[in-house]
């Protein structure tokens, strides 16, 4: 007999990803509305007009991991599993998945679902997508690490569909939570600039492509045959408004009705202003430096006099962990992010699976830090250029200035570059960088930050995706290479813990902090706050009574 959804799925799963107090909506209550049909009360023809601060670089949802990119995919497509507001896992184009054995998953999927263009959607569809993601070209930030378990497919029938893998891999359900589903018929070719011109827009989400400018706003309408609940909104105008003081005033002046990324330093104001309301989450996301450990001469670093070292001073651990211990995490999370934000040594966040709980951020010390210097050789410092955007993630250009400064007291003469994050992510992609700030939003569990980040870059493993900064070390690479054939979720999250300890005390990274999730709404309306910090028209609402 057939398990319940909650008997299969593994107690870590099961249990709240993120211990959140007070979190959630902190507008007015939504109330209750139908699974099926145009939600209670909603009047035809309305238009939510919202503004996000990051634009995407692509509309293809297999192009570039990468949130923007992801919540904007949310409208159109829909996974096999996907997450709800906590980032638990949820049935989507899956109703169920289980074990047939170990080395085999089976989801029976959704039955009387269609796509954008009519087409019914079937296990043709998804074993479509999956030999799809890994192929697509010049892809910056590549899915593949979540289909790369996959060794074989099998289409037992149009609403069944199984997956061999290489020895047990019990995570899955949470990698296909990440990779939206797109329709056969858009081809087997089919190119990325055929989503941003709509031509490959054919989707199963609550929404159906009307119109794309970049850097400026996608139009979305209505999808009225969506299988699940259909949104509010016949027509959603989503625009793209990098500068915090702009995006501001479009809500003030009521040019749109949400913003997200609300700037910390406008909460007191706003918190003043009548009809304005609020929903907030402390987030997924840990924001991070990488340091280039890539290059025998790292570009952008070089002696007092700006000639240029024969050897990478970043290779050496004592000063990785010198410019870990010279910022103070706690002044950065009190006094540029005004407290919208968690100091953090690792790049999970408290009360999450995989949390690490003795492996603290590290303690703030300026003399420590010099005396590290000094012994790796570097008695007066050096120079460093840090580099990292100005329109991606809360008081971004505040940070990478704030760090800035942080270093110049402990020697090292510190050149701050802030640019469009889609100017910065090309100079990730080519490792054109000495230090740069940038972020990762966590799935609810620790494998996807592990794999992307601290493992050693093999595309062949799905290993290192995004580490373009060169960091190997094989102890991280071997331990997640076990905790990934491990079914027990218990023993699995330890492993996994081990593996964070090892690249956090190696300073694979330098963590900073976790970003506080910060939406603002005007006009009587409500959203549901979200833990992938994910701005989805599809959650916002008219306030009931």
């Amino acid at each position: 007999m057939e398990t319940t959804m909650a008997e299969r799925m593994p107690a870590l799963q099961r249990r709240a990803f993120l211990a959140l107090p007070g979190a959630g909506l902190l507008a007015s209550a939504t109330g209750a509305r139908a699974q099926t049909g145009v939600a209670a009360g909603t009047a035809p023809g309305t238009t939510l007009n919202l503004a996000v601060a990051a634009p995407v670089t692509s509309l293809d949802p297999h192009y570039h991991t990468l949130s923007p990119n992801n919540m904007m995919a949310e409208h159109f497509f829909d996974p096999l599993v996907g997450r709800d507001a906590k980032a638990a896992l949820r049935p989507a184009l899956a109703e169920s998945w289980h074990l047939v054995d170990e080395t085999t998953w089976e989801f029976r999927l959704r039955r009387g679902v269609k796509f954008s263009n009519g087409q019914d959607f079937t296990a043709e569809d998804v074993a479509y997508t999956y030999r799809r993601v890994p192929t697509v070209v010049n892809s910056p930030g590549s899915f593949g690490i979540y289909t790369k378990a996959i060794t074989g497919t099998e289409i037992v029938d149009p609403h069944t569909i199984r997956f061999k893998t290489n020895g047990v891999y019990p995570l899955l359900p949470q990698d296909l939570s990440q990779v939206y589903i797109i329709c056969k018929a858009a081809g087997e070719n089919v190119a990325t600039g055929d989503f941003n011109n709509g031509r490959a827009m054919i989707g199963t989400g609550p929404f159906r492509f009307v119109s794309f400018n970049a850097d400026d706003r996608v139009v979305m309408s209505r999808n009225d045959a969506y299988w699940a609940e259909k949104p509010e909104w016949s027509q959603v105008v989503y625009r793209f408004i990098p500068g915090d003081g702009v995006r501001v005033a479009a809500l003030l002046s009521g040019d749109v009705q949400m913003i997200d990324v609300v700037p910390p330093n406008d909460m007191p104001r706003l918190r003043t202003t009548p009809g304005i309301a609020f929903a907030e989450m402390p987030s997924l996301r840990c924001i991070y430096i990488k340091l280039d450990t890539a290059h025998d001469v790292s570009p952008y670093i070089t002696d007092n006099d700006g000639k240029p070292f024969t050897r990478n001073p970043l290779r050496d651990l004592r000063v990785r962990q010198a410019l870990s211990i010279g910022i103070n995490r706690q002044a950065i999370v009190d006094r540029v992010m005004q407290g919208a934000g968690t100091p953090i040594g690792q790049m999970m966040p408290p009360g999450a699976n995989g949390y690490v709980a003795d492996l603290p951020p590290p303690t703030f010390s300026i003399d420590r830090a010099k005396a590290l210097l000094a012994e790796a050789g570097y008695p007066n410092g050096f120079q460093i250029t840090l580099i990292g955007p100005n329109n991606r993630y809360v008081n971004d250009a505040q940070i990478i200035q704030a760090v800035g400064q942080m270093w110049q007291r402990i020697g090292v003469r510190t050149r701050v570059e802030a640019m469009p994050f889609a100017v910065m992510a090309q100079r990730q992609a080519r490792n054109d960088m000495s230090a740069m700030l940038i972020g990762w939003a966590t799935a609810g569990e620790p494998s996807t930050a592990i794999r992307g980040n601290l493992t050693t870059r093999i595309p062949d493993k799905g290993f290192g995706t995004v580490n373009f900064s060169g960091y190997s070390n094989p102890q991280v690479d071997a331990l997640t290479d076990e905790g990934l054939r491990t079914a027990d979720d218990a023993k699995r999250e330890a492993i996994f813990g081990r593996a964070m300890r090892v690249a956090m005390e190696d300073v694979a990274l330098i963590t900073l902090h976790m970003q506080k999730n910060i939406w603002a709404l005007k006009g009587g309306m409500t959203y549901e706050a979200r833990a992938d910090e994910y701005t989805l028209a599809m959650g916002v609402k008219r306030a009931v009574g």
